[in-house]
C-alpha cells in the first residue's frame, strides 16, 4: 500500500456559528515527512526555526560569567536555571560590543543589528540596521521557504523606558533605522495574528478555540481515517494542546489591559504585572506556531532596555533599572541579582517549552531552532558594553556544535557569532551589519567578515 502524503500547509477548515471560516493549523505529521523522515515529502528540508530573547539592564558579570570553559562548564549562580537546557546552551562571554558611539544602555543593542545606531539626540537613537531576527526572516523567505507570518514580534513587561526616545530601545525586532516592528503583549492578539481566532479583543464572552476546535470536527474525523496511529495520537495530542492553551489565556487577568492615565510618563500597567503567566503563554504560542509552521522566526522582549519594570514576583519593589544602578554591593548583590536570576529563570522556562515539544523527526523543537540571547550592557550599573554576555541555545537543526560549550574570547566582536548563525539559515552569506567604519569615529566597525567557528557543528 503507498505510504499517504499530506502538505505541510495542509490545515483544518470549518464554519463558525457567526460564519467565520475557522483554520486550525496542523503539527509537522509523519505523513508529512519522506521515507526516512528527514525531510517533507515534497524534498524540503525540516523547518529551521530562530528566537532572539531579551531583557535589559545587564547582569553582574562575577555572578555570571562560569569559572571555567569547554563543555560540562561548571554552570554560575546566574546561570543556574539553566542546568536543564545546560546541553543545549553555547555561553559567549568577554567581547566587547562595537558599537561607535555611547549614549547608555542604547549601545548595547547594537549586539542584535552589528550597526552603531542612527539618529541620536540624547537618550535618542535608531537602530543602523536591521536585527538579526530580520536578516534570517529574509534568508527563510528567500530560500522559498513562506510561511503564514513572516515573523512574530512578542512582549512581556509593558513597562519600557520613558526615559529613552526612538525605536532602539522600546523594540527588540527593527527591519531597518526607521521600521520598528513593535512587540505585542496581549497574548490574545498574539493568538489572532497566528491562528485566526476571529474572537473579538473586546469581546472576552465571545467564541474562542473551543468553538474552533468543534467547527473543525468534520475534517479532523475525515483526516483520521487517512493517517496511522503514530500520527493520530500525535493529532489528538495537538488539538488538545490548542484546547489547553486556550483555557491558559481565558484565564489570564486583564493585567495588560492599558492602565488609566499616570502622573508620569511611563505606559506600563498600573500595577504588579503577570511576568511568569504571560512568559510561559507567549512560549507555549511560539512553540505552536513553530509546531505548525505558522512562523518560523520570533522576538521575545521579557523586560525592555533601560526599562522600569518592577519585579514584585521576588517580593520587591524596587524598580529593576534603577536597582541596577546602584553601586552599593548589597543592593548588587541583594535585589539586583535576585532579579537577573529571575529573569533568567524566565528565558530557561522558554527554552525548556521549546524543548519538551516533540518534532516528529525523533527530536524536539529545541533540537531544530536557534535561539539568541543578550541584554543592553554587560553590567547596569556602569553602563559598560565591554565583555557583554552572550548565549546561543539550541542545536540548529545539527548545524550548531552539541553539547554547548562556554567560549571566554576576551576583546572578541560579537558580530562574529552573529554571522554564524545567519550562515546556518544562509550558507552563502558573507558578511553581518555594517562594515564601513563612520565617519569621525576612531573604532573599528562593529559587523563582521569572520564567522565564529566555535558554535558551529
Amino acid at each position: 500500500m503507498s505510504k499517504f502524503n499530506l502538505s505541510r500547509r495542509a490545515v483544518l477548515r470549518g464554519m463558525l456559528a457567526s460564519g467565520a471560516v475557522a483554520t486550525v493549523g496542523l503539527p509537522m505529521l509523519e505523513a508529512m515527512l519522506n521515507t526516512n523522515g528527514t525531510a517533507l515529502a515534497d524534498g524540503n528540508g525540516i523547518p529551521q526555526r530562530f528566537v532572539t530573547y531579551f531583557f535589559g539592564n545587564g547582569f553582574l558579570l562575577n555572578r555570571f560569567v562560569p569559572s571555567a570553559t569547554g563543555a560540562n562548564y561548571p554552570l554560575s549562580e546566574q546561570l543556574q536555571p539553566l542546568a536543564p537546557v545546560q546541553d543545549y546552551c553555547h555561553v559567549i562571554t568577554g567581547m566587547d560590543n562595537r558599537c561607535e558611539k555611547l549614549i547608555t544602555h542604547h549601545e548595547g543593542m547594537t549586539i542584535f543589528t552589528g550597526y552603531t545606531m542612527v539618529n541620536i539626540s540624547g537618550l535618542s537613537s535608531n537602530p543602523g540596521g536591521p536585527t538579526i531576527d530580520q536578516v534570517v526572516a529574509d534568508a527563510i523567505e528567500a530560500s522559498g521557504a513562506v510561511t503564514p507570518v513572516k515573523s512574530v514580534q512578542i512582549g512581556i513587561s509593558r513597562d519600557l523606558s520613558y526615559m529613552d526616545g526612538g525605536t532602539t530601545m522600546h523594540n527588540l525586532s527593527h527591519r531597518g533605522p526607521s521600521q520598528p516592528l513593535p512587540p505585542e503583549f496581549n497574548p490574545q492578539a498574539v493568538w489572532n495574528t497566528l491562528f485566526g481566532s476571529f474572537t473579538p479583543m473586546n469581546d472576552p464572552s465571545g467564541p474562542l478555540r473551543s468553538s474552533v476546535l468543534d467547527a473543525v470536527k468534520g475534517q479532523t474525523d475525515a483526516l483520521k481515517k487517512r493517517l496511522g496511529q503514530k500520527d493520530i495520537q500525535r493529532l489528538d495530542a495537538h488539538l488538545e494542546g490548542v484546547n489547553e492553551l486556550q483555557k491558559k489565556i481565558e484565564a489570564i487577568p486583564p493585567a495588560c489591559m492599558a492602565p488609566t492615565m499616570p502622573t508620569e510618563t511611563n505606559p506600563n500597567v498600573n500595577g504588579p504585572e503577570p511576568i511568569i503567566p504571560v512568559n510561559q503563554i507567549m512560549s507555549d504560542l511560539i512553540a505552536y506556531a513553530f509546531e505548525c509552521d505558522v512562523t518560523r522566526v520570533a522576538s521575545m522582549l521579557l523586560v525592555g532596555g533601560a526599562a522600569g519594570t518592577v519585579l514584585y514576583d521576588i517580593g520587591t519593589n524596587n524598580e529593576h533599572h534603577l536597582a541596577t544602578h546602584n553601586t552599593d554591593p548589597n543592593v548588587q548583590n541583594g535585589i539586583v541579582h535576585q532579579g537577573i536570576v529571575y529573569q533568567m529563570t524566565r528565558f530557561s522556562d522558554f527554552l525548556q517549552t521549546l524543548k519538551n515539544k516533540t518534532d516528529p523527526t525523533g527530536g524536539n523543537l529545541l533540537d531544530n531552532t536557534i535561539v539568541y540571547f543578550s541584554s543592553d550592557c554587560s553590567e547596569g550599573w556602569s553602563h559598560s558594553v565591554k565583555a557583554q554576555p552572550m548565549i546561543v541555545a539550541g542545536k540548529g537543526g545539527g548545524l550548531l556544535k552539541y553539547p554547548g560549550q562556554h567560549f571566554s574570547q576576551p576583546g572578541g566582536n560579537p558580530s562574529d557569532v552573529l554571522l554564524s548563525i545567519v550562515q546556518t539559515f544562509n550558507p552563502a552569506a558573507a558578511s553581518f551589519g555594517q562594515l564601513m567604519q563612520s565617519p569621525g569615529s576612531n573604532k573599528p566597525p562593529p559587523g563582521s567578515t569572520t564567522p565564529f567557528a566555535g558554535i558551529k557543528a
